[in-house]
């Protein structure tokens, strides 16, 4: 800043001096000459000796001190200026040129006309993206500076570029504590969200999402690779995440994991016509195979070690099976939005399309968008209506995923095709009759090509909200929203009788559907007055809530191609649960420096029996802005500086069963029935239950630090935080006739996170041409289990999770007291002198030869972190946001199944494929519990580089045009030997893996 200050001087005097020596205009050579010796965009523009000159000053419109480095352009043009120390400014107005665009970092730009004027004064606001920015915190809005919570909002500026097609990748990385790992690289595949690790073992870990008033089931849709592949994510304006239990125990019940608050676009008052274009186009392509043996290396394995049957089996193929079923996809996202407000009638209206093929041949993704937003107001502007309405039209299909692990078990010595074939044209091993080999790997082309697995998914959101203040209470608001979520889901599946993988069956037909319905009912009273004698403001908010969640699938038989029917269809399904709620919260501030946040709501499930079926959650939070102190208050240098506190309960109620305290029975499937003579009869079963199951609870403790620096030109936060999970809901063991079932859910122990969460925004350098924007962010999270049960028994205070390929039945994880949840559970395993691992001798670390099982680990990253940048000069702009997991650790089961000579030879008539790793190895046969296959996942991911350049107007009309190109999923460094180290859950089976893109979008707006 000084040395920006001292070329501003600098300028003006050698501005001064040249016009008193008739130097100035100076010729461009001149003016070369100046950008590089200054190296900043100072004397940019071109002064033109027609024209008139013009001087301001700008000024803070609060404090009334001067603001040095604010950027003068004249619009229309490249010529501008910047202010020097005292806010002073120069400049040449060409002729036909008489609006000046005030920047500053930290405030509104401003259009300024300059008339017949010679001498401006600007005063200049603090902008929306400052301290008094309003912030959506779940019924109503507030202040940014007036938080007492830990909340975070990105806005439409600030989100992930490129193919986007679920909103949670807008704010993949941007969020300090807010961990979005990919499921997978499926076209429309959402991200698994967590915030602050996750507060329950076996109930949802998800947050509650809110789009505009409308919470959404957690539940998914049939037929929808993502519920929010349906929300088309170029809408979206904001998205506000709730972390702490202060801010997000207005939600109560369903609040435990964090609230993501999504706010779509809306028209402008009194605003004209704007038409915007957006379309992306890409490729994508595989980033990463998983190593196995080539064609030769089998050939020369079985030729060495195999009997003479198998020598028999070797083909001539020189076959890359992982070649085989990936490809270059082509995508294409369309947008086409109205914007605008004719008088009383603010509107948007926005028309998206979005084709995204999967580079798993076969898989697509087709979804159709409308978003429609008004905003009138009525009775002089005491009556405000928003109306939002949302469609998608998804067609979806499906690619064969089993289609991923045969193509690295396939022999790759075999062709893709056999003309002699009767099984599509496809090589399959067979068996003596000819018949598919019912323990062989299946042709993966052919998994692809003879499987069809097409659905159409239709959703729609809506709300109306009122906003009503009474006119003879200007202070007091009453708001109303009522709002709906319904989607249907149908789905066909046809495998032809030629298919090998269904072809004793004589192929497979299968009808699916599914319907959704969520309704929506809330109302409010808001309150807020000022008393100027008790320097105190107060907002009050008491409202009522009701919403009614039902979901229904109905039955449809599995048939083969000829229309037999074939065991194991579904039975028809159908639920429905209901929510009330009753809520108050309070805000209060005292001499605009002390604030205090309090909230209460009572929430009534039909979840859960009468007895445990309401529940509170409370919470207050204090704050104290430090800033507005005498001390710090007329500081240039501090801007904010705010200390919060906080502490709230927050409840758990999605628990995968509407009425686990009811004795429910339930019709068997058609593949468990009880014979009666020839006849077999479906028998009703009774359900295991717990009539005394109720709320788990979280509270949650929350401190919290944000400040600013030199008019929020660097700002952020550093939140503590830690919350318990109490009366957790698990799914245990029961003792022999102690229930219905082996296993019940119900309320039992205790987990407990803790961790930092820090972020910093900041300006580092801006001149009239140039400017460099920066994020930071690091957050820290550790989970302990604390209890697991009620009863002395050790073993109780165990649990063996996480299934694994390979066995019956096999797990890889425990729960333990004591440990994070999810620990690995494996032998220690012990190495040569050169090295190798060696084959079934490990470690005793208990010293219990009995028990060679250790705890190792956690799939959980210890430290996550986001850093994203944004370099823009004059009309280019060049930004990239990057991520990384420190300390997670995924157990390789692709290679912990594929790394033995068994996995290529065996006596069941066929050949399969190893890890390239099994030359290392040398294994005989599989070491699933070896930790040799938990591997450290630790990554830096490139998640998006973008390149743009805005031509403004073009040919002298009301066009503009605005292109830039992407790079998703640029590059990834980590020593984790899978195809992908960003695992939920920390095993790595088959995982569709996620693309690499290429992307050119172009923006026309006019």
């Amino acid at each position: 800043m000084r040395m920006l200050k001292f070329f501003s001087c600098l300028r003006d005097k050698a501005r001064i001096h040249g016009r008193r020596a008739g130097l100035i205009p100076q010729p461009p050579g001149w003016r070369a000459l100046w950008l590089l010796i200054l190296g900043l965009g100072i004397a940019t523009g071109s002064a033109q000796a027609q024209g008139r000159t013009i001087e301001g000053v700008v000024k803070d419109a609060q404090s009334g001190q001067p603001l040095p480095g604010v950027s003068v352009q004249v619009k229309g043009t490249a010529s501008g200026t910047i202010t020097n120390d005292q806010g002073m400014f120069h400049l040449n107005l060409p002729p036909d040129h008489d609006t000046l665009i005030i920047s500053y970092v930290g405030y509104a730009r401003q259009e300024v006309p300059v008339g017949s004027s010679s001498s401006l004064q600007i005063a200049m606001h603090q902008s929306a993206a400052s301290l008094n920015e309003l912030v959506v915190i779940g019924y109503g809005t507030q202040q940014k500076k007036d938080l007492t919570g830990s909340i975070a909002t990105v806005n439409a500026r600030d989100f992930q570029q490129g193919v986007i097609s679920t909103p949670d990748q807008l704010i993949q990385g941007k969020i300090p504590g807010v961990v979005i790992t990919p499921g997978s690289g499926m076209p429309g595949a959402g991200g698994v969200i967590r915030i602050r690790g996750g507060a329950s073992l076996n109930a949802s870990n998800d947050p509650l999402i809110v789009i505009d008033g409308v919470p959404l089931s957690n539940s998914g849709i049939a037929g929808s690779p993502n519920p929010l592949s349906l929300i088309n994510p170029e809408d979206i304006e904001s998205i506000t995440v709730l972390k702490d239990a202060s801010a997000a125990a207005i939600y109560g019940n369903r609040a435990s994991n964090g609230v993501i608050i999504i706010t779509t676009k809306k028209g402008t008052a009194g605003g004209k016509l704007s038409v915007q274009l957006n379309t992306v186009q890409s490729l994508s392509t595989k980033t990463k195979e998983v190593s196995v043996l080539n064609a030769d290396q089998i050939r020369s394995i079985i030729n060495q070690q195999g009997t003479a049957q198998q020598k028999a089996l070797l083909g001539n193929a020189n076959t890359n099976w992982q070649n085989e079923i990936y490809q270059t996809a082509f995508s294409s996202d369309n947008n086409l939005s109205f914007t605008g407000g004719i008088p009383g009638l603010p509107y948007r209206l926005s028309v998206g399309y979005l084709d995204q093929n999967g580079i798993l041949k076969t898989g697509y993704l087709k979804r159709t968008s409308v978003d429609l937003s008004l905003t009138p107001s009525f009775f002089n502007h005491s009556l405000k209506a928003t109306i939002n309405l949302k469609g998608a039209y998804n067609n979806n299909r499906f690619a064969n995923q089993a289609a991923i692990g045969d193509a690295l078990r396939m022999d790759p010595t075999q062709p893709v095709y056999d003309p002699n074939s009767k099984f599509g044209g496809y090589f399959e091993w067979t068996d003596n009759q000819g018949n598919p080999n019912p323990q062989a790997t299946r042709n993966p082309v052919a998994d692809l090509m003879l499987r069809s697995d097409k659905s159409t998914v239709k959703r729609s959101i809506g709300n109306i909200e009122l906003d009503y203040t009474l006119p003879a209470f200007p202070d007091l608001k009453a708001h109303l929203n009522a709002g709906y979520d319904i989607s249907k889901g149908v789905g066909n599946v046809f495998i032809p009788a030629i298919a090998a993988m269904d072809y004793l069956q004589g192929g497979y037909k299968n009808h699916y559907q599914q319907y959704n319905r969520n309704e929506l009912f809330d109302f409010y009273l808001n309150y807020a007055h000022t008393l100027p004698e008790l320097k105190s403001h107060f907002d009050v908010t008491a409202g009522y809530e009701y919403q009614d969640f039902f979901r229904g699938s109905p039955s449809f038989p599995y048939l083969n191609e000829k229309g037999d029917t074939l065991p194991g269809a579904p039975l028809p399904d159908s639920s429905r649960h209901t929510l009330v709620s009753f809520y108050a919260r309070l805000n209060y501030a005292f001499r605009d420096k002390y604030l205090l946040t309090a909230t209460i709501r009572r929430d009534g499930s039909s979840r859960f029996s009468p007895a445990n079926r309401w529940g509170n959650f409370p919470s207050v939070a204090l704050a104290w802005r430090i800033n507005q102190e005498g001390f710090l208050k007329d500081s240039r240098t501090v801007s904010d500086l705010k200390l919060r506190l906080g502490y709230g309960v927050t409840g758990q109620q999605e628990i995968g069963n509407d009425y686990p305290y009811l004795p429910i029975y339930t019709l068997s499937t058609t593949v468990a029935q009880y014979p009666f003579g020839n006849a077999f009869y479906q028998t009703y079963r009774a359900e295991a239950y717990d009539e005394n199951i109720k709320w788990e609870q979280t509270a949650t403790y929350n401190i919290g630090l944000d400040f600013g620096f030199l008019n929020q030109r660097i700002n952020g936060s550093l939140d503590l935080y830690y919350k318990k999970t109490t009366n957790l809901l698990a799914d245990i063991t029961t003792p022999a006739l102690g229930n219905l079932s082996n296993h019940v859910f119900t309320n039992i122990g205790s987990l407990e996170d803790r961790g930092i969460e820090f972020t910093v925004n900041a300006t580092p350098f801006t001149t009239q041409k140039f400017t460099w924007n920066l994020n930071f962010n690091i957050a820290y999270n550790q989970n302990k289990i604390l209890k697991l049960s009620n009863s002395a028994d050790s073993a109780a205070q165990n649990q063996l999770v996480g299934h694994i390929a390979g066995g019956t039945g096999n797990t890889i994880q425990i729960n333990t007291v004591g440990y994070p949840a999810y620990t690995f559970y494996v032998y220690k395993q012990v190495y040569d002198a050169t090295g190798h691992p060696i084959e079934g001798v490990y470690e005793d670390v208990n010293n219990d030869p009995n028990n060679l099982f250790y705890r190792y680990k956690s799939p959980d990253p210890k430290v996550t972190l986001g850093f994203s940048s944004q370099f823009t000069y004059q009309r280019w702009t060049l930004s990239f946001v990057a991520r990384a997991d420190i300390g997670n650790y995924v157990y390789n089961n692709v290679l912990s199944t594929m790394d033995t000579y068994n996995s290529i030879s065996n006596s069941l008539g066929y050949i399969g494929n190893a890890s390239t790793d099994y030359l290392f190895t040398k294994f005989q046969n599989s070491q699933y519990f070896s930790d040799y296959y938990v591997e450290n996942a630790s990554f830096l991911r490139m998640d998006n580089i973008t390149l743009g350049y805005n031509f403004g107007k073009i040919a002298h009309s009301d066009v503009q045009l605005a292109v830039n190109a992407f790079v998703q999923n640029a590059f990834v460094i980590t020593k984790y030997r899978g195809v992908n180290p960003e695992v939920f859950g920390g095993i790595d089976g088959n995982v569709y893996p996620v693309p690499r893109t290429y992307a050119l979008g172009l923006n026309i707006h006019f």
